[in-house]
C-alpha cells in the first residue's frame, strides 16, 4: 500500500523532473559563445547586488543559472517525500534551506508561484495527500510554465 502511495508522486515527479530539464537545456546550448568567459567578468564586479531578486534574473548572474537552478530545485522539491521517506533528515533538512534560498532568488515574476510550490512540498513531508490529491503538480504548474516560457 506504501509503495502505490510513493510511487504516484514517484511517477509524477520523474515526467516534471523531465520537462523541468528539458525545459533548461536550451538557454545554456544558446547562450552568448562567451560564456566561457563569464567567471572572469562575474569575479571583476566582486560586489553582490544590494537585492536578491533585483535583477532580471532575480538573484542569478545569468538565464542559464537561473533556469537550471530553478529546475533543480523544482525538481527537487517533487522528491521531499521520498528522502523523508528513507529517512535521511541531514538530507532533507538540506535540501529544504536550499528551496527556501532558491525561493528568495527566483524573479519576481516567479516568486509568489516558487514560495506557494516550497510551501506545498514542505507539507508533502508529512502529508502524503499533497501528491494523491494533484496540489503539488498544482503548485508545478506555474513554474514549469515560468520555466517553458523564460528558459529557451
Amino acid at each position: 500500500m506504501i509503495s502505490k502511495n510513493i510511487a504516484r508522486p514517484l511517477t509524477a515527479a520523474t515526467l516534471l523532473a523531465a520537462l523541468a530539464l528539458a525545459g533548461c537545456s536550451a538557454p545554456q546550448a544558446g547562450s552568448a559563445p562567451s560564456s566561457a568567459a563569464g567567471p572572469s567578468t562575474a569575479s571583476a564586479s566582486g560586489t553582490p547586488s544590494p537585492s536578491k531578486t533585483s535583477g532580471p534574473f532575480g538573484g542569478f548572474a545569468s538565464a542559464g543559472e537561473a533556469c537550471t537552478k530553478i529546475s533543480e530545485q523544482a525538481t527537487g522539491a517533487t522528491l521531499l517525500p521520498l528522502s523523508a521517506a528513507q529517512g535521511k533528515t541531514a538530507e532533507l533538512e538540506q535540501f529544504k534551506a536550499d528551496l527556501a534560498e532558491t525561493a528568495e532568488r527566483v524573479p519576481d515574476s516567479l516568486k509568489a508561484d516558487f514560495a506557494n510550490l516550497k510551501e506545498v512540498a514542505v507539507a508533502g513531508v508529512t502529508d502524503q495527500t499533497v501528491f494523491s490529491s494533484g496540489k503539488l503538480q498544482a503548485a508545478m504548474a506555474p513554474v514549469t510554465t515560468w520555466i517553458a516560457t523564460n528558459c529557451k
